[in-house]
């Protein structure tokens, strides 16, 4: 049930008590029966969320995918073995390529090593969606196609689709079996930017798929319609590994498109980029076997037949998007005062450390509470994905207040800001248990609606929403590793803030999202009230142990 320290911070004393009274209600009424229904079917499903969280939180969704739900950034690897040098980009897509098909293959014969939060094994379910699995467009609700299928379960997919200049390729990544070499991988994506540049544009039909979702299934349909060949061409592309684009310029998105499905967390695609920092790190970013090219067959392209209303529905799209990109403000910057290392030093957890900053960084700026999603993982469960973190917690509040007080002496400030690091832990803790509260919420709000019973007003009272409830979070937050991988997403409302961040034994390099049309917000703003915010911390922790 939720906990009045979680709404708290969002309420007058007149609104608290209102909603202390709708909670009670709800947990004395309605609330008990709900839960009884919800504990019937969590007896029939090893996971009684799976299914649930999945059309919710992604296939019910109308919202474009582009932007709005897929995870995106840059390579790791640009920061050592890879300056930009003109001319290169196929030779490095090439390696990058063949690097993503050797996990591939990791996870086809089944010798990804489990990973694990100290000794226990954490889920890998949602691996096998990384590869061959597309999120087909419904006028109400999309589905997901998987292909994926391991060595012991049968023939799998293999082929890779390409786009460049409006134009779909496609071509095998195996060759007798044999993943192809970065040699031979440069010769197929060689032969389509070179056909592509003595070639017309083309219709551009991988456009609509950046379109609110109801209008992409609209268009998917009419295209099927028109010709039965069509339906063949979007099976093809929906079964292939993943796909590469070899567009120069393009608004920002995913970098080889590897994130066009939703049954996985951004958390799987950041082991993957990894994996491929590591191996690039080991070679140098160079290929060291044989440049042999085997006689392969020339990649395939795919051409839709359209008409005029398809011409109308992408011409359509393009404009959404760019008016979308044009819209979405993103910063990327490097914090390298100090990292994790200092941090550490303080006695101090790195992550609760960089949610307490941004948490002051806004209430400077906002001069009111964010109500703040943290992603807290929960694959130590059955096919777990992810439970909501609540950062804005009232020991924050009274923290961020103490640090603005000028007559809060340093002591004061030091010991507000470990007992809110305290209670952040705890609850991180919890939360990464199952313990949390947001998706049992969800659960017995859907539940209500399954029975067709009207919606509680717990989940109505306007301090919900407030909180964050119903995924109205001001700050939507991630701390995607230790590693040197990096990427962003789009705030949850328009007058929030994506806040993704990455921490370094020397630096912590954020990314921060927010629309330009929200006169509200700024990112730039934000980075720089976060950066002050960690000056102030690390002096306050250091000064106050002398």
């Amino acid at each position: 049930m939720v906990r009045g320290g979680k709404v708290l911070p969002f309420a007058s004393e007149k609104e608290f008590k209102a909603t202390v009274d709708i909670v009670k209600k709800f947990q004395d009424g309605v609330g008990k029966e709900l839960h009884q229904k919800l504990q019937q079917r969590a007896r029939t499903k090893r996971n009684w969320l799976e299914e649930w969280w999945l059309d919710s939180a992604y296939l019910e969704s109308r919202i474009p995918s582009q932007l709005n739900v897929n995870f995106g950034g840059p390579a790791p690897y640009l920061e050592h073995c890879w300056p930009p040098a003109e001319g290169t980009d196929l030779q490095r897509c090439s390696i990058i390529t063949w690097h993503t098909l050797q996990y591939w293959n990791l996870i086809r014969t089944e010798r990804l090593a489990p990973q694990k939060s100290g000794k226990t094994p954490l889920d890998m379910d949602q691996f096998r969606m990384l590869f061959c699995t597309c999120k087909v467009p419904g006028v109400k609700k999309d589905t997901i196609r998987n292909y994926f299928k391991t060595e012991r379960e049968g023939p799998c997919p293999s082929h890779l689709v390409v786009l460049c200049r409006g134009r779909i390729f496609t071509f095998d990544g195996l060759c007798d079996g044999q993943i192809l070499t970065p040699p031979e991988l440069l010769r197929q994506l060689s032969y389509v930017k070179e056909y592509c540049e003595g070639e017309p544009e083309g219709d551009g039909v991988s456009a609509l798929t950046t379109e609110e979702r109801t209008r992409w299934a609209k268009a998917r349909e009419h295209l099927i319609s028109i010709d039965p060949h069509n339906k063949n061409i979007l099976e093809t592309i929906q079964s292939s590994l993943f796909v590469i684009s070899l567009d120069e310029m393009k608004p920002y998105s995913t970098p080889d498109n590897y994130t066009n499905h939703a049954p996985y967390d951004a958390m799987v695609l950041v082991s993957l980029c990894w994996y491929l920092d590591q191996q690039l790190r080991a070679t140098e970013g160079e290929w060291k076997g044989s440049d042999e090219v085997r006689c392969l067959p020339t990649p395939e392209e795919l051409v839709f037949t359209v008409d005029e209303k398809v011409q109308s529905d992408i011409s359509h799209a393009k404009q959404q998007y760019l008016e979308s990109t044009r819209d979405l403000q993103i910063v990327c910057y490097a914090f390298t005062a100090f990292g994790k290392a200092a941090i550490k030093d303080r006695k101090l957890h790195p992550d609760t450390f960089i949610q307490l900053a941004m948490q002051l960084a806004y209430y400077r700026m906002h001069n009111r509470p964010g109500s703040c999603y943290e992603t807290a993982m929960t694959r130590k469960f059955y096919h777990g994905r992810t439970e909501t973190m609540r950062p804005c917690t009232l020991e924050a509040m009274i923290w961020c207040k103490a640090m603005m007080d000028p007559a809060s002496d340093v002591n004061a400030k030091r010991k507000a800001m470990v007992q809110a690091a305290h209670k952040h832990n705890k609850l991180m803790i919890e939360a990464q248990e199952g313990k949390g509260f947001d998706r049992h919420l969800l659960g017995l709000y859907l539940i209500a609606k399954e029975e067709g019973l009207p919606t509680p007003e717990i989940f109505t009272d306007p301090i919900y929403a407030k909180s964050g409830g119903g995924g109205n979070f001001v700050l939507s937050s991630s701390l995607v590793g230790y590693t040197t991988v990096l990427g962003a997403v789009a705030p949850m409302v328009h007058h929030g803030y994506g806040f993704f961040y990455r921490i370094r034994d020397d630096r912590i390099v954020v990314s921060i999202t927010a629309w330009k049309s929200c006169r509200q917000t700024d990112a730039a703003i934000l980075f720089n009230n976060f950066s002050s915010s960690l000056h102030e911390m690390l002096q306050v922790a250091t000064t106050a142990q002398l």
